[in-house]
């Protein structure tokens, strides 16, 4: 959720951190730091409340060629000057991104040998740690100290007897190394430094790093360095630009027919790993881990594979999965659903199924992350960066490698044939491309109803997993408040909140449940409510008693979740401008949940 971006080099450093910091900001912070040792080997450092342009105001003559510097969101302690990064105790300033879950005891031990802290974070006390331990040695004090932590770490840390030098380390948090000619990066990131490398070190639990402007060495937990193959950074500076358009979000919505086909395409033309087949072919039972938008993809996911294949699959919101008691065994395959691969709770839930003996399946956008070290196969979304805290394509493309696994899977113990699956799946991003061009009727639409104070999304099957994605995405960007449920759940308590203009988007795109979808519909009309049909069928337009409708291209009902949930992102994104919300930076939510 914060963000870490460090500079070592023969330049100032301030204009790296700033611009790296900036490129961090989509990950969602409430202030921001930097710290630079100067010239003459001694720490400087601002940090302020708000927007990075704040700390940019504030900069006066700060110069350094090494520099770190921080992008907070706040866990522990209220945003403010003082709980922003960095924190420095004598000689030592770091930046960290996690959670210290021990802090108030070692704070507690801390204050009661006189040290005084400034802040009410938890990130304090590891400066205080590292001023306390140190004994000359940076790699044995970093090794002491982090074996006092409890909880997820990333650290950046700089000492005055150190010059023009970062070390690093982490825990259950992203970490890499930027690798450049006589200059190098550290971020949590690597948005933030692609302009300037393709090729990074990343980071492994406990490794730690120092870094420097000519040299990087890395040791492992017992302290002996050893040498780390890199990684290529595939990300183009036009992949991260807002181009022509208002938002990232827009932007990225109007990239979904792109990124379906290049992520079809990628399926379409790769061989399965051979020894993922035979897991596929063997497995009982699928374990479906993920937050937030992911979960919904696995929500759908879970309809298709049942109805495609005949395997049980359950759903679990990672958060939950490890304290319930999961049933886990060698026969059944868990699949983590995570854009980011950073997300705490999915690695965490990831974690146990494999300790249980499941084998584990990771679905990512980004290769580079920390769910593909964890996980035993990895199968890519190629989305492209994604930079608007909302998820849009990235929810597509999840969706589409659902469905890929679920045809392969089909194809492999039901030896049918997929050729009308196929075909389907090669004309979807033209069809979606068509579907987004119904964005000015929804703008239209969201400018009469943005003072709506509730919305519901009702659909049975399918069309419920996707009216829970719409639901998110409206109150995660306009902040109204909104609600997805199974239609057939209306009359079991929620239709006694359906009054009159009450605003609900109704979804019927599976043939089998019309009659049954338009039962809900008729329900909240007798109360009128004020109902938006989106559907695939067109002869629903004179009959149905929808105020208004949207009607979307025909394909395979159970492929009409990838273009279904279409004109709900675009509605979602028009409602959020129609109430002069920012839809890139949603308050108070983060692009990628590192913390638990």
């Amino acid at each position: 959720m914060c963000g870490i971006f460090g500079y070592v080099g023969k330049k100032n450093c301030v204009p790296f951190l700033i611009e790296g910091l900036k490129k961090l900001e989509y990950r969602g912070y409430d202030s921001a730091g930097i710290a630079v040792l100067n010239d003459k080997e001694k720490i400087e450092m601002i940090k302020k409340e708000g927007r990075i342009s704040t700390l940019e105001k504030n900069l006066g003559t700060i110069n350094g060629r090494c520099g770190i510097g921080h992008t907070r969101w706040a866990t522990h302690g209220k945003p403010s000057d003082e709980n922003s990064h960095p924190h420095q105790s004598g000689k030592f300033v770091l930046v960290h991104n996690g959670i210290i879950e021990n802090y108030l005891d070692l704070k507690i031990e801390l204050v009661n040998s006189g040290v005084k802290f400034i802040s009410q974070t938890d990130s304090e006390v590891i400066a205080h740690l590292c001023n306390r331990e140190y004994k000359g040695n940076m790699l044995e004090t970093i090794s002491k100290i982090t074996k006092l932590l409890k909880g997820s770490y990333a650290l950046a840390i700089i000492c005055e007897d150190y010059p023009n030098t970062i070390f690093v380390t982490k825990k259950d948090n992203p970490l890499i190394i930027g690798i450049g000619d006589k200059e190098n990066y550290v971020s949590s990131d690597v948005l933030a430094i692609a302009s300037h490398t393709n090729e990074a070190f990343i980071l492994n639990d406990f490794e730690i790093a120092i870094v420097t402007n000519d040299s990087i060495s890395i040791f492992d937990k017992n302290l002996k360095k050893f040498k780390k193959n890199h990684s290529k950074i595939n990300v183009s500076n036009n992949d991260c630009g807002m181009g022509q358009n208002e938002s990232y979000m827009l932007k990225e919505i109007k990239e979904i027919p792109k990124a379906l086909k290049k992520t079809f395409d990628y399926y379409l033309t790769k061989e399965f790993d051979k020894n993922l087949l035979k897991i596929l072919k063997k497995m009982s039972s699928i374990n479906i881990v993920a937050c937030g938008t992911a979960y919904h993809a696995g929500i759908c996911g879970k309809y298709v594979v049942e109805e495609l294949c005949r395997i049980p699959v359950s759903v679990n919101i990672a958060s939950e999965f490890r304290y319930s008691s999961p049933i886990i065994d060698k026969k059944s395959l868990t699949i983590a659903i995570s854009q980011s691969g950073e997300t705490a709770d999915t690695l965490a839930a990831l974690k146990l199924a494999k300790a249980s003996g499941s084998k584990t399946i990771a679905i990512t956008n980004v290769p580079t992350s920390s769910i593909t070290q964890i996980a035993d196969f990895v199968l890519p979304m190629l989305a492209g960066p994604e930079i608007a805290v909302a998820a849009t394509k990235s929810y597509n493309t999840q969706l589409a490698v659902l469905y890929m696994l679920a045809l392969k899977i089909r194809e492999l113990r039901k030896k049918i044939k997929l050729d009308k699956y196929i075909q389907c799946i090669k004309e979807i991003p033209l069809l979606a491309e068509n579907m987004i061009k119904k964005a000015s009727i929804l703008n239209e639409l969201a400018g009469k109803v943005s003072n709506v104070q509730n919305v519901f999304f009702l659909g049975r099957n399918l069309d419920y997993a996707v009216a829970l994605e719409g639901s998110l995405k409206l109150k995660e960007i306009s902040y109204i408040h909104s609600e997805g449920y199974p239609a057939g759940e209306l009359k079991h308590g929620t239709l006694a909140l359906i009054e009159k203009n009450i605003f609900v988007i109704v979804l019927i795109t599976q043939k089998k449940l019309i009659e049954k979808s338009l039962n809900a519909l008729h329900e909240v009309k007798a109360r009128e409510a004020n109902i938006l049909l989106i559907t695939g069928f067109e002869e629903l337009k004179e009959n149905s008693g929808a105020d208004n409708m949207i009607l979307i291209p025909k394909t395979l009902d159970l492929f009409m979740p990838i273009l279904s949930v279409i004109p709900l992102q675009i509605f979602a994104y028009y409602m959020a401008r129609a109430k002069g919300n920012d839809p890139d930076k949603p308050r108070n939510l983060a692009k990628s949940v590192t913390v638990e």
